[in-house]
């Protein structure tokens, strides 16, 4: 998890991992320089269980180097995503990791409810080959990701030239190499779609996106 300036939703974030089912993880959380109350909140949570590790950026570098940082960082053979804003199903650890070691699949995703409308997502995208799909957008939901480290390491974690959509480009990564994954059709995550980084920085993340579906290195 890399935090910016969550500290409105960062204790229902924190509490939904707390709260898995499956208890056996380290929780890695970088701060990335928040000028609000989140590295207080983190270090409070750290203080209180030991599977929570923070670490602060003394400088914001964003969310594609972060989790770079972390992922580097983390002792575990399996990585998950969660983001600042959002929550986890306390049953999503324990079905993704099933799957991942007993389907022996490379990356599990599931599909979210969104918070503010309760409503699935994708609505139908997950539906269609996805080898098709990324080509025109993303169709899997960053914050669902669970993933063999080896296997995000071996195409070389986030291109660190994506601050913007780096998870579709990620995504793209993976596929172009021909990583077996398993796509649940249940929510295992509620994502929040208000104030955050996608609804923000629209123009910023269609251009990176774009610069996906082009194949082409964004101009920095």
């Amino acid at each position: 998890m890399s935090v910016f300036n969550n500290e409105l939703s960062l204790k229902s974030s924190i509490e939904s991992v707390l709260n898995q089912s499956f208890k056996d993880f380290e929780f890695l959380i970088m701060d990335d320089c928040s000028t609000d109350n989140s590295y207080n909140i983190l270090k409070d949570y750290e203080s209180k269980d030991s599977r929570i590790k923070v670490f602060r950026n003394l400088e914001n570098i964003g969310l594609t180097k972060s989790l770079n940082v972390l992922i580097e960082k983390s002792e575990r053979s399996l990585i998950a995503r969660q983001d600042g804003d959002d929550q986890s199903h306390n049953l999503r650890f324990e079905k993704q990791i099933n799957y991942l070691i007993k389907g022996k699949y490379d990356f599990c995703v599931s599909r979210a409810k969104i918070i503010q409308t309760q409503k699935n997502i994708p609505k139908f995208s997950y539906l269609f080959p996805k080898k098709r799909i990324i080509k025109y957008k993303n169709p899997f939901i960053h914050g669902t990701l669970f993933i063999k480290k080896q296997t995000i390491e071996k195409i070389g974690c986030y291109d660190e030239n994506f601050y913007y959509s780096q998870d579709y480009k990620l995504f793209s990564d993976l596929l172009k190499n021909d990583v077996s994954f398993k796509y649940l059709k249940i929510p295992l995550y509620y994502l929040n779609i208000k104030d955050n980084i996608s609804s923000i920085n629209k123009d910023e993340q269609e251009y990176y996106a774009d610069c996906v579906r082009t194949n082409k290195q964004p101009n920095l």
